[in-house]
């Protein structure tokens, strides 16, 4: 989804996300990624399989590249959040121990709390094939486990990398359901405008013998308006809908331009008559 905006301040602050032994280059690079789309910058790693720097990685952060310029490379788990007052755990899999488990929800919130209290914080990931050991789950503060399917659990570490990058910025909304823009505002139309809208369809729509048989025309007129009155249309859809209506009728196919058009024609008609010397102020005796 294209929305890359260069000239606004990019954000990059919150939790370090730390992989631990990450295997494939590509992961990496998508790991960086979802963490530059939610606003997460510092990304550790620890013993990558195929080292550091990873070309592969860079190709697929797709110009992420302030994250992957920043990557910073670890021995140990231990090395790796030594700094860090506060982290959890990401698995799929129910461990044996005494740690607390949260949700991704609950854990974006902890997680920005202790943000805001100036402490320094970390998400954990585990290798590709198997994720954490229980030793390292052993080193954080609590677990974080995803509502999944609970026959296929397991999550790309990118995936799981997302999840809780969007987790995290939605903890910082000031509601969960803000949205980084918003449609226009468009209040429904006065009922004046919606009836004028259905009486220029009804009359376009007679012009063109839509109403057949003549006998159902009530009950065609009355479906028709019900379901046009339903969805609450605002002034600017229903000029754009009496502009379809419009269209439709000047432009009528195997017809003079705006010959079947229900003012036009009346008005043709009055010039008609007036040419044939017709009605008041012409062609009377002198």
């Amino acid at each position: 989804m294209a929305g890359t905006d260069r000239e606004r301040r990019m954000m990059n602050e919150g939790p370090a996300i730390v992989l631990v032994e990450p295997q494939l280059g590509e992961n990496i690079g998508m790991v960086a990624r979802a963490m530059a789309n939610f606003g997460l910058g510092e990304l550790r790693l620890v013993s990558p399989r195929d080292g550091w720097p990873s070309e592969k990685a860079r190709a697929a952060a797709s110009k992420a590249d302030h994250v992957i310029d920043g990557v910073a490379v670890f021995e140990t788990l231990r090395e790796a959040i030594a700094d860090l007052n506060y982290v959890v755990a990401t698995t799929a899999r129910e461990r044996d121990g005494f740690k607390p488990v949260l949700g991704p929800v609950e854990a974006g919130r902890k997680l920005r709390a202790f943000f805001a209290a100036g402490q320094k914080t970390g998400i954990l990931f585990g290798r590709e094939r198997f994720g954490l050991y229980n030793e390292e789950i052993g080193l954080a503060d609590e677990i974080v486990t995803f509502p999944v399917n609970p026959a296929f659990a397991s999550l790309n570490i990118a995936q799981a990398a997302l999840l809780m990058s969007y987790e995290w910025m939605k903890s910082g909304l000031e509601a969960e359901t803000d949205t980084a823009f918003r449609g226009p505002d468009m209040p429904p139309a006065p009922k004046e405008a919606l009836h004028g809208l259905l009486d220029h369809l009804e009359a376009a729509l007679s012009a063109r013998g839509y109403f057949r048989p003549a006998t159902k025309k009530p009950r065609m007129v009355d479906n028709l308006r019900a379901v046009l009155s339903r969805p609450g249309f605002s002034e600017a859809e229903i000029k754009v809908l009496r502009g379809v209506v419009a269209s439709l009728d000047y432009f009528s196919p195997g017809e003079p331009r705006g010959s079947v058009y229900p003012q036009r024609k009346a008005k043709a008609d009055m010039k008609a008559r007036a040419g044939k010397g017709e009605g008041s102020g012409a062609g009377g005796d002198a």
